[in-house]
């Protein structure tokens, strides 16, 4: 039995990369043409980036719960929610969830770990980068985590909200993330996390001196592992 896959979207560009991932890389698990049963459902990001700044994570969360109680009521089994930024939400709600969570950096670290990475870039709005997303997750497999600059992380949180969201993918701005990559590489990092599920629609291989972990097709590919894995047998 495949399992019904929840999206809870933020931003229409991210989400659309991790709809079509499960789609198209479905047919790899069940068949030409198929894919598990997916259903997405998506607020504003108006309302999500109003409830950030003035009711904090936990308004963010509130949103996040309304969100799953819909899918949850559509016959969705599992959710994902392509955006990085609220995980920081999720990990507050997650125990109050009405259907379980995969969570993107957990996600990408396991990734991380998998292809021996051991210090990595992290690039992503201004509130992911120094926020608690992703530094215990990364630790949780042995990674250290590498950040731009303050004026670097400033410019790259610019881009997303201004330009990335809105589907502008301007080769000045990738030029841009490139040398933010290149930077990081000298400092040490090992692989680059687009921790914007924006990003990868930027910025691919070829754009980076660093390997990528692309949060947005991890996310998308563990979800579909998890639609079709067995549940443990009781003993």
């Amino acid at each position: 039995m495949v399992r019904h896959i929840g999206i809870v979207a933020v931003s229409a560009e991210g989400a659309a990369l991790c709809y079509r991932t499960l789609c198209v890389e479905g047919a790899s698990l069940l068949g030409r043409h198929a894919h598990p049963e997916v259903t997405m459902h998506t607020y504003p990001l108006a309302d999500y980036l109003r409830h950030a700044e003035e009711a904090g994570w936990h308004g963010v969360g509130d949103m996040l719960l309304s969100s799953a109680e819909k899918l949850r009521g559509a016959g969705a089994d599992l959710l994902i929610c392509p955006d990085n930024t609220v995980h920081q939400a999720i990990d507050l709600i997650r125990d109050r969830s009405p259907l379980p969570w995969l969570h993107i950096a957990e996600e990408v670290a396991i990734v991380a770990s998998q292809r021996g990475f051991r210090r990595a870039l992290l690039l992503g709005t201004r509130s992911l980068m120094e926020g608690p997303v992703y530094p215990p997750k990364l630790s949780s497999q042995g990674i250290e985590w590498d950040l731009p600059g303050v004026e670097e992380r400033q410019h790259i949180d610019a881009f997303i909200f201004d330009e990335l969201v809105n589907g502008r993918f301007e080769a000045s701005t990738r030029s841009y993330f490139s040398r933010v990559i290149a930077a990081g590489k000298r400092r040490g990092a090992d692989a680059v996390v687009l921790g914007c599920t924006e990003i990868p629609l930027l910025v691919s291989e070829a754009d980076s001196t660093l390997p990528i972990l692309d949060s947005t097709r991890i996310l998308a590919r563990a979800a579909l592992r998890e639609s079709v894995r067995q549940p443990a047998e009781q003993p």
